[in-house]
């Protein structure tokens, strides 16, 4: 049987503000991710999701408990480790695009895999593949001020996934957005993972894309549970 592409065991988070307000984030949370599996993190404001996602996807470690990426455990493991992993078997998508807005949309998506050693003529023939796929080819020589939130956003959902990634984190993808450009965005994502076949833990407040998934966790005051 394949490994979780994640694994989380008993991790824990606590923010000191000082002893009298240590605030708690995360209770010995324990959590899943199956190869192919689409997870669905529901959570209001202040509950942790963002911290969890954090440690998730190695840019934050945990008091405690144990973050295995694809079989592997990364707790412990050197800053140079952890980031090249987040590298090649991680990708991010948040809420603001956070695209480089001095580069075009074809060039947001040729910076990861540069970073990450690819030749630029394939780095360049991949990125216009995705934007291809995501309908926002004919806009690819555009920086991001010249495109829609819509646009940007489907960019950056590129971007996350320049690099083949094993795994998608997605905090409040579509949260920016208005209702009819959130559902489009949203099947362009849902598409994307399932043909490419990648495992994605999203992080939303909409139960209705969240009952579109595999499978629903809810978050509260630190505390994760089924739905």
């Amino acid at each position: 049987m394949n490994n979780p592409v994640l694994e989380l065991a008993g991790v824990a988070k606590t923010y000191n503000m000082g002893k009298p307000n240590a605030v708690q984030v995360l209770q010995a949370i324990d959590l899943t991710v199956q190869p192919g599996e689409i997870v669905a993190l529901v959570a209001p404001s202040g509950a942790g999701k963002s911290t969890l996602l954090h440690i998730a996807g190695l840019l934050d470690t945990p008091d405690s408990g144990s973050v295995k990426i694809c079989g592997a455990d990364m707790v412990g493991q050197s800053d140079r480790k952890r980031t090249a992993v987040r590298r090649s078997d991680v990708g991010f998508v948040y809420q603001f695009h956070h695209l480089l807005p001095e580069f075009t949309a074809l060039e947001n998506v040729m910076l990861p895999q540069l970073a990450n050693g690819i030749a630029r003529a394939e780095a360049q023939a991949r990125a216009a593949d995705l934007l291809c796929r995501v309908g926002v080819e004919p806009r690819a020589d555009h920086r991001p001020a010249a495109l829609s939130g819509g646009e940007q956003q489907r960019v950056a959902l590129c971007r996350a996934l320049a690099n083949e990634p094993r795994l998608l984190l997605a905090d409040e993808p579509t949260g920016n957005l208005d209702p009819e450009t959130s559902d489009h965005v949203f099947d362009t994502l849902m598409g994307l993972v399932r043909g490419t076949g990648l495992s994605a833990l999203i992080a939303t407040h909409n139960m209705d894309l969240a009952a579109r998934m595999d499978r629903v966790l809810r978050m509260d005051k630190g505390v994760l549970t089924s739905v």
